[in-house]
Order: C-alpha cells, then sequence, then structure tokens
C-alpha cells in the first residue's frame, strides 16, 4: 500500500511541472511572433520614405538661369557694366589716336608765322635767284619775313629745340623738331637766344629776336630768314603757314 502512494505522488508532481513548461513554450513563441511582426513593419515603412523621396527627387524640375536675367546678382551686373564702359573709353582711345596720327602724318597742323611782316625773298629751290650781298645766282631755301630789328620770333608750332648754333652765312640759328619728320628754321637771329637744344616749346614761345647775323644776307632790309624741311628735305614754308 504504501508503494502505490509513492509512485502517485511522483506522477502528480510531473504533471505539474508539465504545465508550466507548456504554458512557458507559448509565452516564448508569442515573443517572437510579435517581434518578428515589428522588424517587419520598419522595414516596409523605411522601403515607403526611400520609394517617397526618390519619386519627389525625379520629379523636380530644373530651372537654368540666363546671364543677365533678373536672378543676377548686382556685384555681377556691375562688373559687366565696368566692362563694358573701359571697352568705350579704349576704342574712342584708339580712334583719337588714329585720327591724331593721320592729321600728322598728312601735314594738316596748325602752324603760325614766326614774325608779322611781308615776303621780302621768296622760296625758290628749284631757280636760280640773284643774290645782291652775295652778288651771285643762287637758290633760296627759305622765305625772307620783313620786320623791325629787334623784333621777337616765335615757335611756328610746338616741338624741341635740336639745334643753336651760329652759321657762317646765316648768323644766329635755332632750329626745332615738330615730330613727324618737320623741322622749322629760324636764322637771321639776335645773338643768344632763350632757348638750348633739348627744350620744349610751345606755339607762339619767344625763341629769339630779329638781329643782323646772316652775312649772306646784310645788303637786305630788316628781316627773318624762315625755312622748313620735311624727312631732311628743303620745303616751302608757305605750304604749312596760313594764308597771310
Amino acid at each position: 500500500m504504501e508503494n502505490k502512494k509513492g509512485a502517485g505522488g511522483k506522477a502528480g508532481s510531473l504533471e505539474g511541472k508539465g504545465f508550466y513548461i507548456v504554458l512557458f513554450l507559448c509565452a516564448a513563441v508569442i515573443a517572437v511572433s510579435a517581434w518578428i511582426l515589428i522588424a517587419n513593419a520598419g522595414t516596409n515603412v523605411e522601403d515607403d520614405t526611400a520609394e517617397a523621396v526618390t519619386a519627389d527627387i525625379s520629379d523636380a524640375a530644373v530651372t537654368i538661369i540666363p546671364a543677365g536675367s533678373p536672378l543676377e546678382t548686382e556685384d555681377d551686373a556691375a562688373a559687366a557694366a565696368d566692362t563694358e564702359a573701359e571697352d568705350t573709353v579704349s576704342a574712342a582711345a584708339e580712334t583719337e589716336d588714329t585720327q591724331t596720327q593721320a592729321v600728322m602724318s598728312s601735314g594738316v597742323v596748325s602752324y603760325v608765322w614766326p614774325v608779322n611782316g611781308s615776303i621780302d625773298v621768296p622760296y625758290s629751290i628749284q631757280t636760280l635767284m640773284y643774290d645782291a650781298t652775295m652778288a651771285d645766282w643762287r637758290t633760296h631755301d627759305g622765305i625772307d619775313i620783313t620786320c623791325d630789328l629787334g623784333t621777337q620770333v616765335i615757335a611756328t608750332a610746338a616741338g624741341t629745340v635740336v639745334s643753336v648754333e651760329n652759321n657762317d652765312l646765316y648768323g644766329t640759328t635755332v632750329e626745332i623738331d615738330h615730330a613727324n619728320g618737320l623741322h622749322s628754321i629760324y636764322a637771321n637771329l639776335a645773338s643768344e637766344p632763350p632757348v638750348s637744344v633739348g627744350d620744349t616749346v610751345t606755339m607762339g614761345q619767344v625763341i629769339g629776336s630779329v638781329g643782323s647775323t646772316a652775312i649772306c644776307e646784310t645788303n637786305q632790309v630788316s628781316h627773318l630768314h624762315f625755312a622748313m624741311t620735311c624727312d631732311g628735305l628743303s620745303a616751302d614754308p608757305t605750304a604749312y603757314l596760313p594764308a597771310a
């Protein structure tokens, strides 16, 4: 009788423990199932979000802003205006330089008479003229302008003094370079003119006074011997001076 009770007690104990084991397994299965559902839900949300963002980007319109549009910055517009202004000034300067060079090269330059007076002996480089002082026939490479002794002589145009000398025939002589190959020569001046070699003179500036130093023209009335050269060759001064 005692042995039967012992076996029955053990069986009852095992049955009680089995209930709890089954309950634990059920709880574990539920927990695992819940974790799987949550994980799948998160993945679906991330995929949906990525697809939506991709769709928004693919549908976005790209706008290209042309130069000079209202969206161009003020700095860009100012820089463009400055560049255009510089180009305009440069073009104007080049045009002015070209016009100046054309005028100078054509000899259309303003000159003034070095003294007021009439021409006593004209320019004659091809025809011989009788020289009363030298008592012979010779050419005359300038014009003799009558004026009183001591009359101030002015530069016929702006230029640079290239020579101040005492010529054996024409006495005290001043030569001015006016550029572009044109030179003016003032002879029969009084000694010691107020200019020196290298001086820059302006049109109308006093460069000496009428003297009597030209020994080859002493038998003439008081005058200025005025000559010009172009590229080293004798030129008629009246071709450059305004009409008297």
